[in-house]
């Protein structure tokens, strides 16, 4: 089922995700259905909190990159079957230099900047049938996990920006979240008055 995405304003982007339980209701229908939104607005990663559930769960799915000819051939097939669950997930160790890449979000439609990330990282997660995993992945794969992490640590790729930068897009910003935005997928804008 395809759940409508939570846009930028909602505090719910801004809480930092509690951990789950491997008992949690419905849990695998819940990553079914985020798999679902996130497909169907022709996204990379999707996580929790853009659904509405303030819990440390996000999924990736990588393969619309194995089609993007800047990429060596070997990552391109390494891209293609790359699609994970990540739950109750723990970076603990980012390597590398640091470089840059143009990114977006669902949450954030029609903004996109370029964002300074590791180029290599170790992640200790549960995967969808609670067992321990421990994951050392760099490259393009890297950075969406990373992107996707931030989001249940309540925190928005905006907000690695420069000053300048957050400045260019305030009015964009501010319009996303008062829903004065166009978007080809179901969306759920915050109303401070009525809560959502």
């Amino acid at each position: 089922m395809v759940l409508p995405i939570i846009a930028y304003g909602d505090p719910v982007l801004r809480k930092v995700g509690t951990e789950i339980p491997p008992d949690y209701p419905q849990l695998k229908t819940l990553i079914a259905n985020m798999y679902d939104t996130m497909n169907a607005a022709y996204g990379v990663g999707l996580a929790a909190p853009q659904v509405g559930l303030s819990i440390r769960l996000f999924v990736v799915d990588a393969s619309p990159f194995a089609d993007d000819d800047e990429l060596s051939e070997e990552e391109q097939t390494f891209l293609k079957d790359f699609k994970k669950t990540f739950i109750n997930a723990k970076i603990v160790e980012e390597t590398g230099d640091t470089w840059n890449f143009n990114e977006g979000c669902l949450s954030i439609p029609g903004v996109r900047e370029d964002v300074s990330r590791h180029k290599q990282i170790t992640i200790e997660y549960f995967d969808e049938d609670f067992n321990k995993q421990t994951l050392t992945i760099g490259g393009l794969a890297a950075r969406i996990i990373q992107h996707e992490y931030d989001h249940i640590e309540g925190i928005l790729f905006t907000d690695k920006l420069s000053s300048f930068k957050r400045q260019l897009i305030k009015s964009k910003l501010a319009n996303i979240s008062k829903g004065k935005v166009k978007v080809d997928y179901r969306m759920k804008f915050f109303d401070a008055k009525n809560k959502r």
